[in-house]
């Protein structure tokens, strides 16, 4: 039984907002550099930091400046980063055989942040996209997106990643059973310490665009998304696919995109119960981002405030491009 509260005014609730002192007592929800992880775009090339237009301050950095970026969050207390590639036209082909060199760009990444900042998490993206010559997560045979043939080279890809020195590989793909098919690979090949952090609940989204930007994908895109990742308009579908990624040995779970989904996030956290992230998506990030650099709202405030709305709805943490500006905000 939830207890009555006292007629006003024995209760009062601007009591406890009345000073900072007093608001920091009684705040229920905490946001720390510890709650972050942060996306990166690689390219090749050496000494590289090239802008992405749809992403103000975001940029593609070559490996070198990669590496610098990944010193920079572990000073700032970030735990981990996120790798994408972008990689050259030139790469992209029909079998998609780029994902699985050992010598690519997320995995030479991978290599070089784990050598200078061993202590930072190096989190990697099983997806065929920034492979494919098509711009799809996985081959497409006859107009459509197949699945079990697109788990055998996912299963390679995530391979190569343990390989490189990932610590966490995240499947962004949405191909039914690939979760289970990495799991047992992964075990099987003596990475049972490598951690899947499953894009469990990824929506068919308009908010991708600046993202595939980043990655090259845009051009490449033939068609849509829809017949594998999820339908906007469905939550009860949300927490089947948590409920069986989790099943087939998901690790944590992730809601994509973020604040238009905060519902899932909740519902997600409180039915399972697992570490549960959403990723504040590039579209999310280039409205706040665009609409500070034009003075439209208060850009540090708006950044913080979106940001406490992923903790406050049960997420454990949040892939936000603002990480090393919040971090920074927050350790002051």
């Amino acid at each position: 039984m939830k207890p009555t509260l006292a007629a006003f005014p024995a209760t009062r609730l601007r009591r406890t907002r009345r000073t900072p002192a007093l608001r920091d007592l009684v705040r229920e929800t905490t946001l720390t550099p510890g709650d972050f992880i942060w996306p990166v775009f690689v390219r090749d090339g050496d000494g590289i930091e090239e802008p992405v237009a749809s992403m103000p301050g975001v940029m593609r950095r070559s490996v070198d400046k990669v590496v610098a970026a990944a010193v920079e969050a572990h000073a700032l207390g970030i735990p981990a980063i996120c790798l994408f590639p972008y990689t050259d036209p030139a790469k992209r082909s029909a079998d998609c055989a780029e994902a699985w060199n050992p010598d690519n760009l997320s995995n030479t990444a991978t290599r070089a942040i784990k050598a200078a900042v061993p202590d930072l998490a190096v989190m990697t993206d099983v997806a065929l996209d920034p492979y494919s010559d098509t711009g799809h997560d996985g081959f497409v045979e006859a107009g459509e997106i197949v699945n079990d043939r697109t788990v055998e080279a996912l299963v390679k890809q995530a391979l190569s990643q343990a390989e490189a020195g990932a610590d966490i590989i995240g499947p962004s793909d949405m191909m039914d059973g690939r979760i289970g098919a990495l799991r047992r690979a992964l075990e099987g090949g003596g990475f049972q310490n490598v951690l899947l952090l499953s894009y469990a609940a990824k929506y068919a989204s308009a908010f991708y665009g600046p993202f595939r930007d980043a990655v090259g994908a845009s051009g490449a895109l033939k068609g849509d998304k829809k017949t594998y990742q999820m339908d906007p308009a469905n939550a009860d579908e949300a927490m089947r696919l948590i409920a069986r990624d989790l099943s087939e040995g998901a690790d944590m779970v992730m809601v994509k995109p973020g604040m238009p989904y905060l519902d899932i996030c909740r519902r997600a956290k409180d039915m399972f119960g697992a570490p549960t992230f959403a990723y504040q998506v590039s579209g999310e990030y280039a409205m706040l981002a665009g609409a500070a650099r034009n003075g439209w709202v208060d850009g540090d405030r708006v950044m913080l405030e979106s940001l406490m709305a992923f903790k406050r709805a049960g997420c454990d943490g949040v892939l936000t491009y603002f990480a090393p500006a919040a971090a920074k905000l927050l350790n002051r």
